[in-house]
């Protein structure tokens, strides 16, 4: 009930300069033709209506929540409205069609049955609203048609009992609109009430699925920093020599817990991200300290890689942003790692920044292989990872760059990247300047 009142309100609303301007019309053009007093009577009596039902919607839509009693009071108002503003209506047409000769009702029938169309397609929200108001203007056709027969009595072959029949097809015609309306709303609430329990149950699901993920994660986080911590021992030579066979198998371990933990963090990560819980720490960061952090941080894994890795900055005024340091730090990581990655030996990563307009660009470029088109999907997706060569040494979890977007977007940045395949790729992302009002 409280959907259907709400819908009721909500067409009554959004009808509501509609229906005044066919009001106003019909008052106008009765006023040169018939009796001006009683339409202007008429037509004050169905504004009294309209404004009723504008006080019903302003407090139905001041309640956040309808409680059955409530809902009872509502539909009891909207019901009375209904007769009143039915009842004005079908006043107003007979009064014309009582100045008129018989049979020549032409135009009171043609307001009825436009009054009669627009109820059958707009108020079937509550069948109950619907049925009071076509059985008023029902009883209105009839008694247009039966006064003049009543009036003239005229023989079955007149063309006054053609208007009785015609008016019966009207009715008929009218009512059967009035069905199809009301199974097409019926079937739209019932069909969006599957999809309101569908998304419940996903809800439900998701929850699920992020406690299981969370919990089988940090069980796993645990043994797995035990087991690299060791393997990490035993590679360093620090519990003494190992057989050689040995060492090419523990050395293959220690990569694949490394891969492992990663694959763990990145999971947790993402899933704080989606589910809201990131406590982002949100400062005034200079952009310049934040591109020579991030090299220096990376130096010593591209050095594993035998690639290069230059910071492309100059002496220069600090450039603000206001970001969580430690995130964007996260995101820098990711990008220059893959830069870095897809990169040939000896090939150099350059990182630098420029200021665009309010905005500032960081850039992350290699000369490496390239991304091929159409690839935007794979770079920013879950568990996927464009691969188009078969030169890239080290693998990755596949989480890094969805995991960078979402928390560049959440900073209101943007990151993407251009690419030539075989000549390589840059990566940029543009944050918000903080100005120096802000910053103080």
């Amino acid at each position: 009930m409280e959907r259907q009142i709400r819908d009721y309100i909500g067409v009554t609303v959004a009808l509501i300069w509609q229906r005044q301007a066919i009001f106003l019309a019909a008052t106008i053009l009765t006023l040169f033709y018939f009796e001006p007093a009683k339409s202007l009577a008429c037509y004050a009596a169905v504004l009294f209506t309209e404004l009723n039902d504008l006080v019903l919607a302003r407090r139905v839509n001041n309640t956040p929540h309808i409680s059955a009693r409530a809902a009872r009071f509502l539909l009891n108002w909207i019901v009375a409205n209904t007769i009143l503003s039915a009842g004005a209506i079908c006043i107003f047409v007979f009064m014309i069609a009582q100045q008129q000769g018989a049979g020549g009702h032409f135009t009171p029938l043609f307001f009825l049955f436009a009054a009669a169309l627009f109820a059958a397609m707009n108020n079937h929200q509550i069948f109950v609203v619907l049925l009071i108001r076509l059985a008023i203007y029902g009883v209105t056709f009839f008694a247009i048609v039966l006064m003049d027969i009543i009036q003239v009595a005229p023989p079955l072959s007149s063309e006054l009992w053609l208007h009785f029949f015609t008016v019966v097809f009207v009715l008929y015609f009218i009512i059967d609109v009035s069905f199809v309306f009301l199974r097409l709303y019926r079937r739209l609430v019932n069909q969006l009430e599957e999809l309101q329990d569908e998304h419940e149950r996903t809800k439900i699901a998701y929850r699920a699925k992020s406690q299981f993920v969370a919990v089988v994660s940090h069980e796993l986080r645990t043994p797995l920093t035990s087991i690299k911590g060791s393997l990490d021992l035993v590679n360093s030579g620090m519990l003494g020599p190992m057989p050689e066979k040995a060492q090419s198998i523990l050395k293959i371990a220690g990569k694949n817990s490394e891969r492992l933990a990663a694959l763990i963090n990145d999971i947790l990560d993402l899933q704080k991200i989606e589910a809201g819980e990131v406590d982002y720490r949100f400062a005034p960061v200079d952009v310049r300290d934040l591109v020579l952090d991030a090299v220096d941080s990376n130096r010593g894994y591209a050095n594993t890689l035998k690639r290069k890795i230059h910071a492309d900055v100059d002496e220069r005024e600090p450039l603000l942003i206001r970001a969580d340091e430690k995130r964007l730090m996260q995101v820098m990581a990711n990008v220059i790692s893959n830069a870095l990655k897809f990169s040939h030996e000896g090939g150099l990563v350059t990182v630098a920044f420029s200021r665009i307009g309010s905005k500032v660009r960081i850039t992350v470029e290699d000369s490496g292989v390239g991304i091929p088109e159409n690839s935007k999907d794979k770079v920013f997706g879950k568990f996927t990872q464009v691969d188009s060569t078969d030169v890239r040494e080290v693998g990755g979890t596949g989480l890094g760059m969805n995991i960078s977007k979402k928390i560049v977007e959440d900073h209101g940045g943007v990151i993407d990247y251009t690419s030539t395949p075989g000549e390589g790729t840059t990566f940029f992302i543009d944050l918000d300047i903080l100005v120096q009002e802000d910053a103080a």
